[in-house]
């Protein structure tokens, strides 16, 4: 295996990044309220839009926001330069159809990244709900079930989430700082921080890139360029203890585990993600979860998000181990997705 070196890992993580949800609860600095005027151009954008177009061929030009564009930008930068999160609230999301809302998702996303493949399916566009697998089946991922969802990271720069249907009951979003969670680490087990700054075997669950293997090495946090950056996708670090040439976890590794674990869920901010609503966060700054929920009986009131996975032209540079994950990890390059051999890019208005 390949070292790379993490300087600085026994600093703590500064900036606006670093936050705890009681930080956010009585204020609402992280929401975005769509006014009257950015609603009707919103409206005129996807009307604008043949509902023939293939998504893939919408950018900001075909989808023009006079004025609303430049406080999309803002709140672009305060996820990737700022907080790392923001909650747009106001999309009348009853006004439209599937395509409609999927133009919707997907134009504002223009503003925040460009599109990468979510799955070895090649999907730019994703469905985050219920599909009726069994749990734990590890063909599937945890997305299409409505069971809990652990802290986790997803492979890409920004993540955006868009609500057409909410659940029956449960389903709550959950966020959380990564650097607090460092920083608590690195106050009260210092030795546990370092077993989190070597590498992990990660399994890719089957999507396997052309000339990678069943899995991959990565820390959870790493220090580069002046960030700390984490990534910690938790089911598939977890799974891969399922595979064979991966050795088992160290009572050391499940120690670190299991304390980045509680301190997630002390730091978290928690938060309905209602119809009409849109999440962006910093995948190198911010874990997310999901609660468990029930679901309505009725297909067409089943929870439904449309995701996004992005790349942000205005990313950090990221560190050597992300490229086994990401591709390019140099700034302004389009990297983070999962492409496999035979995928095909697409943007599926639904999924069975």
């Amino acid at each position: 295996m390949k070292e790379y070196l993490t300087p600085d890992r026994h600093l703590a993580a500064t900036g606006r990044a670093i936050w705890h949800g009681s930080d956010y609860t009585h204020n609402e600095d992280w929401i975005y309220r769509l006014t009257a005027e950015n609603i009707a151009e919103l409206h005129a954008a996807v009307k604008g839009i043949s509902p023939d177009t293939d998504l893939q061929t919408v950018g900001t030009q075909q989808f023009p926001l006079p004025t609303l564009a430049s406080q999309l930008c803002e709140l672009q930068r305060e996820v990737v330069e700022g907080r790392g999160f923001v909650l747009i609230k106001g999309v009348p999301i009853e006004r439209y159809n599937r395509f409609e809302a999927a133009a919707l998702s997907w134009g504002i996303g223009q503003y925040f990244g460009t599109p990468v493949s979510q799955n070895a399916d090649g999907h730019l566009l994703g469905h985050v709900k219920d599909l009726g697998y069994p749990k734990n089946d590890p063909r599937h991922r945890g997305y299409q079930t409505r069971e809990p969802l652990r802290y986790h990271t997803d492979s890409c720069d920004i993540v955006g989430l868009m609500c057409l249907h909410h659940a029956k009951s449960g389903g709550f979003s959950s966020i959380v700082s990564a650097g607090a969670i460092h920083n608590a680490i690195l106050e009260t087990r210092p030795d546990l921080l370092d077993v989190l700054y070597e590498p992990f075997h990660i399994s890719r669950i089957g999507e396997i890139p052309e000339g990678k293997q069943a899995s991959y090495p990565m820390p959870v946090f790493n220090a580069y360029a002046g960030h700390m950056t984490s990534m910690y996708p938790a089911r598939d670090l977890r799974m891969g203890q399922t595979l064979p040439e991966v050795p088992p976890l160290t009572p050391k590794q499940e120690e670190a585990l299991a304390l980045l674990d509680e301190y997630a869920e002390a730091f978290s901010l928690k938060m309905e993600i209602a119809p009409g609503d849109i999440q962006f966060l910093h995948n190198h700054t911010i874990y997310h979860s999901r609660t468990a929920y029930e679901d309505y009986e009725a297909a067409d009131r089943r929870r439904h998000m449309l995701r996004l996975w992005l790349s942000a032209p205005n990313g950090r540079a990221l560190p050597p181990y992300f490229a086994e994950r990401y591709g390019p990890v140099e700034v302004g390059a389009v990297r983070g997705g999962i492409l496999c051999p035979g995928t095909t890019l697409s943007t599926p208005l639904n999924v069975a």
